[in-house]
């Protein structure tokens, strides 16, 4: 009777336990990253008698969970891909709404200012016309300004995004390294503890969403979790703090750093493959940097065509001068590595000046410069990686590189952004509408004996130089000029080798010192800006001229109703300004790459930054595919499923059941015999 008393009992503890674990697994249904439980059973070893070895029943081994290690990493990294792919996607997308296409575009703003000159043209005396046009300058730099202090948002948003992910970090790795501890306490048990295994692999799935971590079981059970190509978060019971430190050049900026003995060190954003962190690096580092040196590149090209424009004419003032600044133009910013030497004061005793030799070249670039020895300068164009070595005064895509107070040392490294903040620094600096120089400094008149069509279209100034030194003073009459007025006098047209007109006209310029040029005029070439004929000035005619016919040009006596200037605003419109290049042949020849128009550069910045938003899109989607496959996979190995969980629980109910009715029969037989036994 004891036996068969033990095996009832055993079968009825042993179920009774499949039933609890059973149980567990139904109210953890819907626990995230809770792994399905199950009780393992053993038979007992049997009693040996002399009629052979009869069972003792069932014994309840231990309960393990339901766990495939490939399965879940595989899950985390996935997770972390999409987390970094979906981060990047949405940070894209705000920036997208800086670059507005049609009206509110910055390439209509730039289209409407040109477009009020128009009305200078027709009324160059007119107030009201020029303060049309230095409203419309305004609006152009304030949506410029605008943009750009968006993007710097964007950046703030960036490095708080940061510091609150790092915060969060921190804390689940301190979660792991305690639960750790817990694991390796109950070691010696025997039994695996499957709630602190699965709060551990929920921890680290959670953690992979913002920074991708590979782990590496100990022999003590428990697991380190590391970042950054092995650098160690969580080793043991042990974790690292991850912090948010200053860029080493701009400490706008941000990077990730881990505390080790009160100093952080750096981690490399190239080698942190995943999470929403990685991500945040990576826009900042390079999506939000290259929409500012898209940015301003444009607004720099743009500021100082205008404002060379309006240095070449005559303004409204009494007496007349030479047209002044409309937009402010920011020079380009030098950035010092923090590691540079310093002297007593904490100034830096070596430095980089770099200053806009021609906007019309200015790359949307970031460039850094290293000094690799003594004498030695090597400058890196970080957009394409181009790397050349450049020397104190050197000229690189329109900027001049000057070292000043001291050439770099050894070691040193500065990064330099011609244009990064062009387009945040650009204002209207000019107030008085008499201040846009709307005048040509020279006027041209046709003799009213000439028998051709010939008339005047216009004529403005194109080189500063060489319209300062037309209008010199004549030293022995400074009341005129030494080169002014000079005729143009038209001749015979020219003829072919076969003796055939080609359709052009000999002329000849006499200046007023007696100085000749001849050159050929052309239907639609400018005069006065030749090969050859190189004066500063462009004059444009309509019409044809016959032999005889003469043109004069002199000073503009009467500025308030000249509009040479004004009309050469127009042509900016259409002129290559923006991305001009010299590319370096092998042969050491020199081939002049031109920019593009205003609107064209901003329409090639509107396409770069929606491509960047639809490839981040797209990656965002197949990689949340993924991850949701990945979790899948790991859900149907690990998870609980309530249909089968429903059968297992009529199974062992049944098995209850009747191991009851074992006990019960024992019971029974023990009855009988107490009443035989009375």
């Amino acid at each position: 009777m004891a036996g068969l008393l033990t095996l009832g009992a055993r079968a009825m503890f042993a179920n009774q336990a499949a039933l609890q674990t059973i149980g567990q697994n139904i109210a953890n249904a819907n626990t995230p990253g809770y792994s399905r439980q199950s009780v393992v059973l053993t038979t007992a070893p049997g009693q040996y008698t002399g009629a052979g070895f009869f069972g003792k029943g069932v014994d309840v081994e231990t309960v393990v969970r339901s766990h495939n290690a490939f399965l879940t990493k595989e899950a985390a990294t996935s997770k972390a891909a999409a987390s970094a792919d979906a981060t990047r996607a949405e940070q894209l997308s705000r920036m997208e709404k800086l670059f507005p296409p049609g009206t509110d575009g910055l390439g209509y703003a730039a289209s409407q200012f040109l477009n009020a000159m128009v009305d200078v043209t027709s009324r160059p005396s007119d107030p009201s016309a020029r303060q049309v046009a230095l409203g419309r300058a305004n609006e152009l730099a304030v949506r410029f300004a605008n943009a750009g202090q968006q993007l710097t948002d964007l950046q703030s948003g960036v490095v708080s995004d940061l510091r609150a992910s790092v915060t969060t970090v921190n804390q689940l790795a301190q979660q792991i390294a305690n639960v750790n501890e817990q694991i390796a306490k109950v070691r010696g048990s025997g039994h695996t503890p499957n709630d602190l295994l699965d709060q551990r692999e929920r921890l680290i799935s959670s953690l992979s969403e913002y920074i991708a971590v590979t782990t590496l079981p100990a022999d003590d059970d428990t697991v380190g979790v590391f970042i950054g190509g092995g650098q160690r978060l969580v080793l043991g019971s042990t974790a690292s703090t991850l912090q948010v430190t200053a860029d080493p050049y701009d400490p706008q900026r941000a990077q990730l750093s881990l505390a080790e003995g009160g100093l952080g060190r750096a981690l490399d954003e190239s080698v942190l493959t995943g999470g929403s962190m990685t991500a945040l690096l990576g826009f900042q580092n390079r999506d939000l940097q290259d929409a500012r040196n898209m940015l301003g590149q444009l607004a720099a090209a743009i500021g100082t065509r205008i404002n060379e424009q309006n240095a070449l004419g005559l303004d409204l003032s009494n007496p007349p001068g030479a047209g002044g600044k409309i937009f402010n133009v920011a020079a380009p910013r030098v950035l010092a590595a923090g590691t540079n030497a310093r002297d007593a004061t904490g100034a830096f005793t070596s430095g980089v000046a770099a200053t806009i030799s021609d906007a019309s070249q200015l790359l949307a670039s970031t460039y850094t410069l290293t000094s690799r020895a003594a004498g030695s300068y090597q400058l890196t164009r970080l957009s394409d990686g181009l790397v050349r070595d450049i020397a104190d005064g050197d000229v690189v895509d329109g900027v001049k590189f000057s070292f000043t107070p001291a050439p770099p040392q050894p070691g040193e490294s500065f990064r330099i952004e011609p244009v990064g903040s062009a387009a945040v620094e650009m204002r209207r600096v000019m107030d008085d509408p008499n201040g846009i120089a709307a005048a040509s400094p020279v006027t041209a008149t046709a003799a009213i004996t000439n028998n051709g069509t010939l008339t005047i279209g216009s004529i403005y100034a194109v080189d500063q130089a060489r319209i300062t030194s037309l209008l010199t003073p004549d030293p022995a009459d400074p009341k005129l000029q030494l080169k002014l007025p000079l005729d143009i006098v038209f001749g015979a047209q020219e003829l072919d080798g076969a003796g055939q007109p080609t359709g052009g006209v000999l002329y000849t310029l006499t200046q007023r010192d007696g100085t000749a040029l001849s050159g050929v005029w052309k239907q639609g070439q400018p005069l006065g800006n030749e090969t050859g004929i190189d004066l500063g000035f462009e004059l444009r005619t309509n019409g044809v001229p016959r032999a005889g016919d003469k043109v004069s040009i002199g000073r503009t006596i009467y500025t308030a109703t000249n509009n040479g200037n004004a009309k050469a605003y127009l042509n900016i419109q259409t002129e290559p300004i923006v991305g001009a290049r010299k590319i370096t042949n092998a042969d050491g020849s020199i081939t002049d790459v031109p920019g593009v128009t205003i609107n064209d550069a901003y329409a090639a910045t509107i396409s770069d930054v929606g491509a960047r938003v639809q490839s981040a899109k797209y990656l965002s989607s197949v990689s949340t595919t993924v991850a949701s496959d990945a979790e899948a996979s790991r859900s149907g190995e690990s998870g609980v499923n309530l249909d089968e969980e429903a059968s297992r629980l009529m199974q062992y109910q049944q098995a209850y059941q009747a191991a009851a009715k074992v006990l019960q029969t024992a019971q029974s037989l023990f009855n009988e015999l107490i009443q035989l036994g009375r």
